[in-house]
């Protein structure tokens, strides 16, 4: 039986239905908090994961359509979430999309989706959810590797993962005073759905499980962990911090 201590905790988990996001919101519903899930595309999904959501005791738990790239809708997300349940306590900035290319090849839409739906999003959010954060709030952005190394077809991704791993310093410095605290949870290669589109999946595959001590790749379930204890009072002395997850991939 897991300890709930996030009872009586809102959070609010975008890009919920599958992979990271999901295996997040699940372990904050094991917590004990009302999770709100974002999604964009998968309604099918959204409505599965809350319906387990609500297994695990968040009853109040739902999911609320949003494109997180799209400025002039994210604000109604948020209002959504103060009408039905009065606050926010925790923001966890998961969704994210990008077009793989190489630096020289990144084309005016590629730039504008990835920085949009991964940095702006995250600002973005972050600017709507404090207004309606009690005091000792938790925002946790979500980021990857190739914020600080070079991957293959990554680069305005990367750069987008980069700025969010920025933001946090301010939001952090700016967010004290009210006692909320600001990380980033960078995961290296976490085994999803997501990372299988990648067009060199197989050779990212073989040389992380070449380079990574543990000799696996990630798991949603070893961010979620890491998630977890950013959200709790456990946590109340880390902010802006960015915590690398990657089993020490990025070490070798």
């Amino acid at each position: 039986m897991m300890e709930k201590y996030l009872e009586g905790k809102v959070a609010l988990v975008t890009g919920g239905t599958k992979g990271i996001g999901y295996a997040t919101a699940k372990r904050l519903a094991e917590r004990g908090a009302t999770v709100v899930i974002n999604y964009f595309k998968s309604r099918d999904a959204a409505i599965v994961a809350v319906d387990k959501l609500k297994e695990l005791g968040s009853t109040e738990s739902f999911a609320v359509r949003c494109n997180m790239a799209k400025y002039e809708k994210v604000p109604a997300l948020f209002d959504e979430i103060k009408d039905r349940l009065g606050k926010l306590d925790i923001f966890i900035s998961n969704a994210a999309m990008g077009m793989y290319s190489d630096m020289l090849d990144v084309s005016r839409r590629n730039w504008e989706v990835s920085i949009d739906t991964n940095a702006y999003a995250f600002l973005l959010g972050t600017q709507c959810a404090v207004p309606i954060m009690p005091e000792g709030g938790r925002i946790i952005g979500l980021s990857s590797l190739g914020s600080f190394k070079y991957i293959p077809g990554y680069a305005s991704i990367g750069v987008g993962k980069a700025a969010i791993e920025n933001l946090i310093k301010y939001f952090a410095v700016e967010l004290a005073d009210r006692k909320i605290t600001a990380n980033v949870v960078c995961g290296g290669f976490i085994d999803t759905d997501a990372l299988k589109l990648f067009p060199t999946y197989e050779k990212i595959k073989e040389d992380v499980l070449e380079r990574t001590p543990w000799g696996r790749l990630g798991t949603p379930e070893d961010l979620a962990d890491v998630v977890d204890f950013l959200a709790s009072e456990r946590s109340r002395w880390i902010t802006g911090q960015t915590i690398v997850v990657d089993g020490g991939n990025s070490l070798l």
